[in-house]
């Protein structure tokens, strides 16, 4: 009877022990990593206000292509992400930061994606606050939620975006063509002695 009551005590033990390590595996130095597909949207990511930061491993990447990681977050509270490329243990020294309003963006281009090459990609997200909140009796707030995604850029546009350039092109290529076919007398007329005038 006291074997037994020993042998659940030391399996509880184990399974304890197991689920403490693999808790503590799937972070970093601290650090929550979590994946983020090429194509995929994460919503509604937080954040601790103070000091957070989240490693994104990035999947589905291809070589010789750039990417755009983006982060938008709401500009109702103040605060300030960076974002960092990381290959492997290593971190990349980028200049492609770039913020506009309530988005940060980090553009870049993969080499080859060998296994001895390059090690796995990821993006190092971290926040800091900035600046105050001035609205009077408003407790400030612990977490800061924000979207990221990570696009395929071609010729600089991400990918999914090319739809709205192709109607930017019939749209001009219409507005050139359309007047050709129009009656004479609904086109406006050029007074040619005001022109001779001037």
């Amino acid at each position: 009877m006291r074997r037994i009551r020993i042998h659940n005590i030391f399996i509880s033990l184990c399974i304890i022990c197991i689920i403490i390590c693999c808790s503590n595996s799937s972070k970093a130095n601290g650090t929550d990593i979590k994946v983020l597909k090429v194509g995929e949207e994460l919503w509604r990511e937080t954040l601790p206000l103070h000091s957070g930061s989240c490693l994104y491993r990035l999947h589905g990447l291809k070589p010789y292509t750039s990417y755009e990681v983006k982060i938008s977050y709401p500009a109702s509270i103040p605060a300030s992400f960076s974002l960092q490329l990381k290959k492997g243990d290593l971190e990349l020294a980028l200049t492609g930061n770039r913020r506009l309003l309530d988005t940060e963006k980090l553009i870049f281009k993969t080499e080859s994606l060998g296994s001895d090459d390059q090690g796995i990609m990821s993006v190092l997200v971290s926040v800091e606050p900035e600046g105050v909140v001035a609205i009077p009796n408003v407790k400030k707030k612990e977490h800061i939620i924000f979207n990221i995604v990570c696009d395929e850029l071609v010729l600089g546009i991400p990918y999914k975006a090319w739809w709205v350039v192709g109607f930017v092109v019939v749209c001009l290529a219409l507005a050139f063509t359309v007047p050709s076919f129009l009656p004479p007398f609904l086109l406006p007329r050029v007074d040619e002695n005001a022109s001779k005038d001037s």
